[in-house]
């Protein structure tokens, strides 16, 4: 019976999603990869090289299921609050995914981030969209677009990164993520919105 690689690489993958999530680059082990795999540990080292290597291949392909989830077309870009929205729904469904960006941001610099070129283009390619929106007038041009973005991304994802501030700041919100979602766009609204 031949190898099926490609299973055993998604196999792997998605036991590293949750080694990464939990434990972050450093701290993770190979060896309970390869157990929730279910395959030997030289396969992993095979297949991704090292543990500094097989993170990178996580928070790539994490990255680009996020993008493909949540794209900003230009719809979105003219109500960049249902967009906020939407990678709020994301981050609710994978919460997974702000743990890999914090553990990143804990233990790389700027410079070594992973897939740093590709996803600065993609990054330039939202820029581009809000740009469009902001000269079509459905969007505030007294903000940077980069701004913008920068500003959806940190507050969508903010929710899931400290969940302890939400009872402290805004009691009436606990166990309320769709109260979550609406103050989120509220928000979002109101820094995109055009005089």
């Amino acid at each position: 019976m031949a190898w099926d690689t490609e299973r055993t690489k998604r196999l792997i993958l998605e036991a590293a999603v949750e080694e990464f999530a939990t434990h972050g680059p450093e701290a993770a082990r190979m060896d309970r990869i390869a157990a929730g795999a279910g395959v030997n540990k030289e396969r992993i080292y095979s297949y991704f090289g090292n543990k500094q290597k097989m993170f990178a291949v996580v928070l790539t392909r994490e990255l680009e299921r996020l993008a493909e989830a949540v794209p900003l077309d230009d719809r979105l870009a003219s109500d960049l609050g249902e967009y906020a929205a939407r990678v709020f729904d994301y981050h609710r469904a994978h919460p997974h995914f702000i743990r890999l960006l914090h553990w990143e941001g804990l233990h790389v610099s700027g410079g070594e981030a992973a897939a740093r070129e590709a996803r600065a283009a993609h990054y330039a390619e939202k820029i581009a969209t809000l740009t469009k929106a902001q000269a079509a007038g459905h969007l505030n041009a007294d903000v940077p677009p980069e701004d913008l973005l920068y500003a959806v991304i940190a507050l969508a994802g903010w929710w899931f990164a400290t969940p302890q501030l939400q009872p402290m700041l805004m009691p009436g919100l606990n166990d309320d993520p769709d109260g979550q979602r609406a103050a989120l766009v509220r928000l979002v609204r109101l820094l995109g919105a055009t005089a």
